[in-house]
């Protein structure tokens, strides 16, 4: 009979039986039961098998089974259940490893239960030991993963954050090859390419040797190189070998020997479907690209995709703002006799916005020139719009002979007209160069800086009006004109807000920075206009347009035997005088007639004095030399009045009236002179026959 006929129905299907110890065996597991009184550890087969000890060489004690467990874990092992013992605790658990005989190093659990009697006196500890090795392998393979993908977070979080503020192509390529870039990326080196037609462009390289590469800046895209085939393919390519591409492409085994990288990542960048560039990724001392990092890369190498085709965008719309401001902007400035002018524009970086800022320099009759800034309201294409009408009319009215306050009447109408709500701030000048005389007139805007010839600079007051459009809609053309004097070497800086308004600081301290900064720049109209666009642009930031235009008189030194000096002194400069007194002082110590200077300074203050006093506005000095026919010293005193000045006699009481006698007294003659809407007083002082000198 069959075995399962004689054991009766269904004991085919019953399992073997085991008892408990070899439950635990077959799990890897043996157990312990560890007598405190006697000190005696009694151990299974299977928990003599975990700690790899032999019958005939267990003593059956405690120090016994410990003998292959490491001393530092034997000894945190001991302390472990003595504090369990003294705390009354019930259970323990610890990891220690044991050195087995083979040289190896296996990582060791147990897991005891302390037996105590009804007193809580602890008797004896029962629990069981198990080899732990593939469970801390599993458990380190977690945290590497772990650390892993914690890394790749922060690679992919920190190049997020870094191209967020990317807002030109310069601005990626920036991010991407700056400082810590590399590091950033988890790379170490790095190529980039952007594709223009058929061509593939690199523009940024970073990591060391790879600047070889600029060598084949402009590649085409045929496929030749892996970079451009990856783009072609839209496939990336991760190579653990880079001497091996030699061979697939011929054109890249010159620079392979010269690259100090061994792996890559050939990541195509892809936006809406396209690929618009390309991505290289180097490393070093890598084997492999496991999956965790191939994802890592064309995560990557996402986000620099729509971060250049951002940026792209950007630039295009940058290229299309400007390029029509530029068509509303003149395309040429007219050239000047007795004087240089500067202009200067300056685009915010606001993507396709554009202002309304503009300048203009129109060439007038009789050796006139109109200059002109002005702002029309809002940052869009209807601002722009709107400034090249403006512009165009008031060049029109300024052309027709116009004086300055009839033009922006005429402009302010002109703009109401068009019926938009839109208005304009503007500056106007006309300047003759001849003379040095200046109509001014203002509409809202910021007024004009003159520095003068000893350096100082000043805002005159130039009285204004209502800003363009406003002034009609409310009836107020009235636009008044300042007349100033510009001297022979004096400059006149006109600008639009943008230049002297910078975020949380007041106006006042941004025409003070202008103020300094034309001080310190150089004296030619274009390179001062430079000097601010470097100076004060990069200070402010990029978040308005600015208009600058510098106009410069060309300088009067006279020749070499008949040197000349001019000095304007404002009615409202305090320092006017004092200025003009040291200028003429050290220019005839220059001349070779330093014993002059008490007399000269005496009469021009008396002059000047008395021109400042009785007339409205300013005063123009001229000292010059005559040579001939007996060399003498003549000083000048012009104003804008037409009433002359008369010698009195005044009593013995009077505190005024004796200015003219003074000069009487100290000069060898005297007279006054019509000059076109004024006068110029004059005197003269023999110079003997000292030689003439320019300094």
């Amino acid at each position: 009979m069959a075995a399962a006929e004689r054991d009766g129905p269904g004991s085919a299907r019953r399992p073997p039986v085991t008892d408990a110890g070899e439950r635990l065996a077959l799990n890897g597991m043996g157990s312990f039961e560890w007598d405190l009184g006697s000190g005696t550890v009694a151990l299974d087969a299977a928990a003599m098998a975990v700690f790899d000890l032999e019958p005939d060489e267990y003593d059956g004690t405690a120090e016994g089974a410990a003998l292959r467990v490491r001393p530092e874990d034997a000894a945190r092992l001991r302390e472990t259940i003595a504090r369990v013992l003294a705390e009354d605790g019930q259970t323990f658990g610890a990891y220690f490893t044991v050195h087995r005989r083979d040289g190896g190093d296996q990582w060791t659990h147990t897991t005891g239960r302390v037996v105590r009697d009804d007193d809580g006196q602890a008797l004896r500890i029962a629990g069981i030991v198990r080899d732990a090795a593939a469970e801390l392998a599993h458990a380190t393979l977690l945290r590497k993963l772990e650390a892993a993908r914690a890394q790749q977070t922060t690679i992919v979080q920190r190049t997020t954050e870094a191209l967020s503020r990317a807002v030109t192509v310069d601005d990626v390529t920036a991010a991407l090859t700056g400082a810590g870039a590399l590091e950033r990326l988890g790379a170490d080196g790095l190529a980039l390419g952007l594709v223009e037609g058929g061509t593939m462009k690199i523009i940024a390289l970073s990591g060391e040797s790879l600047e070889i590469l600029s060598e084949r800046r402009f590649t085409r895209m045929d496929g030749s190189l892996p970079l451009s085939h990856a783009v072609l393919t839209k496939q990336a390519r991760f190579v653990t070998s880079l001497r091996d591409l030699g061979e697939e492409f011929p054109l890249l085994a010159d620079y392979l020997n010269r690259i100090r990288f061994d792996a890559a990542a050939y990541l195509p960048l892809i936006a809406q479907a396209k690929a618009i560039g390309g991505l290289v990724l180097f490393y070093r001392r890598r084997e492999e690209f496991s999956p965790e990092e191939r994802n890592l890369c064309l995560g990557l190498a996402g986000i620099v995709a729509q971060s250049l085709q951002r940026a792209l965008l950007f630039d295009q719309e940058r290229e299309f703002a400007t390029g029509l401001q530029a068509a509303m902007l003149p395309r040429r400035i007219p050239e000047i006799s007795g004087g240089e002018i500067a202009v200067r524009y300056h685009a915010a970086w606001s993507g396709r916005e554009v202002g309304g800022d503009w300048y203009d320099v129109i060439a007038l009759p009789r050796n006139r020139v109109g200059i002109v800034v002005g702002d029309v309201q809002g940052h869009d294409t209807h601002a722009a719009a709107i400034m090249g009408q403006l512009r165009i009319a008031l060049r029109a009215y300024a052309g027709e002979g116009h004086p300055p306050s009839t033009v922006l009447a005429r402009a302010s109408r002109f703009l109401a007209e068009l019926d938009t709500e839109r208005f304009a701030t503007c500056m106007y000048a006309q300047v003759d160069l001849e003379t040095g005389g200046v109509r001014a007139v203002r509409a809202g805007h910021l007024g004009p800086l003159i520095r003068h010839t000893d350096g100082r600079t000043g805002w005159p007051n130039v009285r204004g009006g209502l800003p363009l459009g406003l002034a009609s809609a409310f009836g107020q053309e009235e636009f008044p004109e300042t007349q100033l004097d510009l001297v022979p070497g004096e400059t006149l800086v006109l600008c639009t807000d943008g230049l002297v308004e910078e975020p949380g600081t007041t106006i006042t301290a941004g025409m003070d920075a202008l103020a300094h900064a034309v001080r310190s720049g150089p004296q030619e109209a274009g390179a001062l206009a430079d000097h601010l666009s470097d100076r004060l642009w990069e200070r402010w930031g990029s978040g308005d347009d600015v208009a600058l235009l510098v106009l410069r008189r060309a300088p009067d030194p006279g020749t070499h035997r008949a040197p000349r000096i001019h000095q304007y002194v404002h009615q409202a400069d305090p320092e006017g005088l004092s200025e003009a007194r040291y200028a003429l002082r050290q220019a005839l110590r220059d001349w070779g007639v330093p014993e002059l200077a008490d007399d000269v300074e005496v009469a021009a203050g008396e002059l000047l004095v008395n021109a400042l006093l009785h007339t409205d506005g300013g005063a123009v000095l001229t000292m010059e030399v005559l040579p001939e026919p007996v060399r003498r010293i003549r000083l000048w005193v012009k104003d804008r009045s037409s009433v002359w000045p008369r010698r009195r006699s005044p009593g013995e009481a009077a505190t005024t009236g004796r200015g003219l006698l003074l000069v009487d007294a100290l000069a060898t003659r005297w007279g006054v002179e019509s000059r076109g809407d004024g006068k110029a007083v004059w005197c003269e002082f023999d110079a003997g026959g000292a030689p003439a000198s320019a300094g």
